[in-house]
Order: C-alpha cells, then sequence, then structure tokens
C-alpha cells in the first residue's frame, strides 16, 4: 500500500531530534491507550521518568515529523501510534490509501507555532482509471500523553482535512448525488461562484434532486457527513475533488437572480447576517443569503427569538380575539408586570393617549403584554398566540419547503414566558424563513407556505391555514405601513428608499450572556416580503433594516 509515497521535508523546519535525545526512550510505537496512556512496556519506558508539562520544541518537530512519515508510507498502524487516539485515528488513516485511493503522497510540514504544526498535502487520487492531483494544507498538534508522558498528536479527524469532522468518511467513488445545473424563474443559471451563500443550498438541492432532474453521477472524492438523525437530511456530501464530471439534471427553482444578487450583497455589510424574500401571493422564495463565519443555512434553518417582528402574529391574535383593533386605545405605561415579571420598554418610554397602531409603529412591548389580563378572562391566555400563529400562520406546521428547512415555534407557556411570547421572547423561535412567510401572510391575507423548488418536484404535500380574517388582515397591512411610512415608526428610515405599497416591522432579541441584542427586521414592498436577522446587530432598523430594505429595493 506504500507506492513510493513520501514525506518532503522543508530545510531547517523541522530539526531530526537523535534517538535518546528530546523523543528519545518514548519512541514505542505499540502499547497505547486511546487516551494516550499505555499497557505496553518495554525495560526501557520502565527506567525512564514519565514527563510531564508541555511538549518540548525538539518534541513537538521529531513527533510530527514521525507521524508524517508513517502516515506517508501509508503505515496507518505506526502513525496512529502516535496519536493519543489510537482507535478513533487508525480507520481513517488506513482508510487514505484503501477508501480515499490515494496512491501517492507527500506531505510537507511548516514551521510550528507553539504545538501546531502545520502542512501541506500534494497527493494523487487514482479510481478506475481515473486519476487527478489533489493539494491542501492541514495541521496537527501535539500534546503530553495522560499516562505515559510521550509526545503525541492531538487526534482529530480535521488533521486528515480541514473539512473532516468526527464521524464523517473521506470517500472516492461514484457521487453520492449527480450533478444539477439549477436556474432560476428566468432561466438564468445558479451558481456558487456567482452566488456564494447559495453554495450549502445548492449542495442540498444536488443530493435531493440531481437523478430526480436527470443528472447521472460523476466520479469524485467527497466527505459524507455523519449522519446521526436530523443532520442527514441538513448536511449533504460534500465535494472536494471531480475525477470524471457526471452529467448535470437541469433544476428550476423558485429563485430571482436580480433578487438573489442584492440579498448576496446585502448581507456582506454585516457579520453573522441572514435574509429571505419570498413572493407573497404564492411563498415562491426569491433570494437566500447568508454572511456567516460557518457555512450554516441559518436564514432556513436558524432558531432564534424574532423579537418584536413577533407582534404581527401577536396584534392579529388580539385583534381576533376582540380585545384590541387598530384605532382602538391601548395602555403603553414604561413598564408592565406579568406574573411577578416585570417588562420594559426600549430606554423606558411610554405612550399616552396611544392607540394599537402607535404601539405597533413605535414597538412598545407593555402594549402588547397589558392585554393580557383580558385574555385571562376569556381563559385563552397561554393559548391564543400559538393558536394563531398555526391556525393563520402555519406556524406549529411542518413545512416541506424543497430542501431542510426548520419550522417556527410558538408553543404554548405558562407565566412570564406567556407575556415573553407575546414580544417574540422567551420560548419563540424563529428563522428569516419563517418571518418572511409571516410577513407574507400578512400582505396577501393567506398563508402559502414557502417553497424554493416547484410544487411538482415535492415529495408530499405543503402545510396549509386559513385564511385570516380580511378585516385582521387589513388592519395588519395598514399597521406595518405606518410602521415603514410614518414619522415615527421604527422603520421610517430603513424603507424610506423602497417604493410601492410598503410595510414593516422591527425587532430587537435580547440573548442571555450576548452583549448586544439580535437586530430582526421584515417587511414588504407590493407583493415581495423579506426578513433578516443580524445576530449582535443592535436595533431592528439598524442593521438587519438596511439588509430587507435592499431586498425589497431590487426584487419589488
Amino acid at each position: 500500500m506504500r507506492n513510493g509515497a513520501k514525506i518532503g521535508m522543508v530545510s531547517g523546519v523541522l530539526a531530526v531530534v537523535a534517538s535518546g535525545v528530546g523523543y528519545g526512550a518514548y519512541n514505542i510505537w505499540t502499547g497505547l491507550n486511546s487516551s494516550g496512556g499505555g499497557s505496553g512496556t518495554s525495560s526501557t519506558t520502565q527506567a525512564a521518568p514519565v514527563r510531564t508539562g508541555p511538549p518540548t520544541d525538539d518534541e513537538i518537530s521529531s513527533t510530527a515529523k514521525d507521524f508524517l512519515t508513517a502516515w506517508s508510507d501509508g503505515d496507518a498502524e505506526k502513525a496512529s501510534q502516535l496519536t493519543n487516539n489510537a482507535g478513533d485515528s487508525q480507520p481513517l488513516l488506513a482508510g487514505y490509501r484503501e477508501d480515499v485511493h490515494v496512491t501517492k503522497v507527500t506531505l510537507t510540514p511548516g514551521a510550528p507555532t507553539g504545538a501546531k504544526v502545520p502542512f501541506t498535502v500534494e497527493a494523487t487520487l487514482s479510481f478506475e482509471g481515473k486519476t487527478k492531483p489533489w493539494s491542501y494544507s492541514s495541521s496537527l498538534t501535539v500534546v503530553r500523553g495522560l499516562t505515559t508522558g510521550r509526545a503525541l498528536v492531538d487526534w482529530d479527524a480535521s488533521v486528515i482535512h480541514p473539512q473532516l469532522k468526527k464521524g464523517d468518511t473521506l470517500t472516492t467513488g461514484e457521487a453520492k448525488a449527480a450533478p444539477v445545473k439549477a436556474v432560476d424563474r428566468n432561466n438564468i443559471e445558479l451558481t456558487k461562484e456567482k452566488y456564494p451563500s447559495l453554495g450549502p443550498i445548492l449542495d442540498a438541492m444536488r443530493e435531493r434532486y440531481g437523478s430526480k432532474a436527470g443528472g447521472k453521477p460523476g466520479i469524485e472524492t467527497y466527505i459524507e457527513k455523519s449522519s446521526d438523525g436530523a443532520s442527514a437530511d441538513t448536511a449533504p456530501a460534500k465535494t472536494l475533488v471531480v475525477l470524471a464530471k457526471g452529467t448535470p439534471g437541469l433544476l428550476h427553482t423558485t429563485l430571482d437572480a436580480r433578487t438573489q444578487a442584492a440579498a448576496e450583497t446585502a448581507v456582506k455589510k454585516f457579520d453573522e447576517s441572514s435574509v429571505v424574500a419570498v413572493k407573497a401571493s404564492t411563498g415562491e422564495i426569491r433570494a437566500v443569503a447568508n454572511h456567516r463565519a460557518d457555512s450554516f443555512n441559518a436564514a432556513m434553518q436558524g432558531k432564534l427569538a424574532p423579537g418584536s417582528t413577533m407582534k404581527i402574529m401577536t396584534a392579529a391574535m388580539l385583534i381576533n380575539n376582540g380585545v384590541a383593533s387598530e384605532k382602538s386605545p391601548v395602555l403603553c405605561p414604561s413598564e408592565a408586570i406579568w406574573h411577578s415579571q416585570t417588562f420594559h420598554n426600549l430606554d423606558n418610554f411610554s405612550i399616552a393617549g396611544g392607540t394599537l397602531e402607535t404601539s405597533f409603529a413605535r414597538s412598545c412591548n407593555t402594549a402588547f403584554i397589558k392585554p393580557l389580563s383580558k385574555l385571562s378572562d376569556l381563559h385563552v391566555a397561554d393559548t391564543a398566540l400559538p393558536s394563531t400563529a398555526k391556525k393563520y400562520f402555519g406556524i406549529g406546521e411542518v413545512w416541506n419547503v424543497g430542501i431542510a428547512s426548520a419550522d417556527g415555534s410558538v408553543p404554548e407557556t405558562t407565566g412570564p414566558n406567556t407575556a415573553a411570547a407575546m414580544i417574540g421572547q422567551g420560548l419563540v423561535q424563529m428563522n428569516p424563513l419563517n418571518m418572511a412567510a409571516v410577513t407574507a401572510t400578512a400582505r396577501s391575507g393567506s398563508f402559502h407556505q414557502p417553497v424554493i423548488v416547484p410544487r411538482s418536484m415535492l415529495d408530499g404535500a405543503v402545510a396549509t391555514a386559513q385564511p385570516l380574517p380580511y378585516n385582521t388582515a387589513q388592519q395588519l397591512r395598514d399597521m406595518m405601513h405606518t410602521t415603514a411610512t410614518a414619522p415615527y415608526g421604527t422603520g421610517t428610515v430603513a424603507m424610506s428608499g423602497v417604493g410601492g405599497y410598503k410595510g414593516a416591522k422591527t425587532g430587537s432579541a435580547e440573548v442571555d450572556a450576548q452583549g448586544k441584542s439580535n437586530s430582526w427586521f421584515t417587511g414588504f414592498s407590493n407583493d415581495l416580503a423579506a426578513a433578516a436577522v443580524v445576530q449582535s446587530g443592535g436595533h431592528g432598523g439598524d442593521a438587519a433594516g438596511p439588509v430587507v430594505a435592499a431586498v425589497l429595493a431590487a426584487g419589488s
């Protein structure tokens, strides 16, 4: 299995430590347990004292050299014994030749930074007559074994490849799915290169629709993600190298290239930001974008408290239960108490002689908590909001979007959590996809479950809900319009450059142990609805607002 593989050493970077110096008496290949200890002994190891403390520079250099040499030689057993977890490392190291079909590899270490040693990989992949070079960089860290005192490689799957995680498998062979050529609603091709945040979404589409769209798999080196229940659907195989291209199937999506481009640009202005836009009258997703340190599709799979954007559904609940209406007077004191917990408005503001409309537009928290006493008289305080969310907005139903998504959650509550839910805190969880759909429902008057591919491509039915009462929907639209246009509206500044008939709702969601609140904003312009979150972005209109406004301006 060695096939002439070798390790390439950079002169002067890693020095070879002579036997007996630094590594010396601890250079034993067998008898280690998975914690870096060992039951195997020799007269040499029994006589030598067990070392303690961090590995020395010489130990770091020699351990890295010996490990990389054994790995490059195809000696998985020897290499695994130089780690602190032989049980986990040996199968991956052996699979590098047997499963990944690496026939030659040169590993070149770089200059250590403390105990961390970077290295480059130059390999040759060969499978069924197909050959291709493969280059990448990785790193390893040297630690002191817990029981033997030996310097060992601190094992992690990412040593083999930086994108590999515990439980993942690395394979070369026929791809798990056929490639797809995804196009938008106007047949414009959508690629990762042009629309970077679509990367994981296009991967998910390929996984689910490649064969269904008429494609044929190629030969690839890929990472198959660990299947631990739900993750099998949320983490498609990750292609690293294409040895032979497959035949792509043509996949039509509901996305709109112009709106997607605007979303890509908008989220880049804020770290940890996500946005979704949907056509209000149909639920067709027009854009999905994320700008995050990871590749997580938080726009569709995140689960966060939505803050005051939740007041769209809370207002619908109050109107439907006859507790308040758009023009009815409501109390907006600086604070309100429910079940011994005190809730405040931002900067403790209050509104004298206000209506539900002004409290909605200025995002008064207490105005949406005070009515709980009336709902208690109706014996629906803990159930009215979850019931409204599910019955009219589809929140609580199982959505079939076309790729993995997280369903919004508005659970039944008791005590202070009931008041917190009214203002989008507590146990309520949403993502921009969910909130875009809530806004679309308010705009159109009926819930249309979002989809990212034509409904004919879906396996199974989409979620449904009852239309909002006409008068309720009209009042929601009026209040959102006021929020986006009135001088006192919290969304007016952000929406100033958006044309058409428009509406908005801002939100700021506090998170424990987080310095700044999460910024939420949702709005509509004509028949397009959008919602965004910027984690630690502060006030809703400051960060998420400009993201939503840019998407609406481009797509409406």
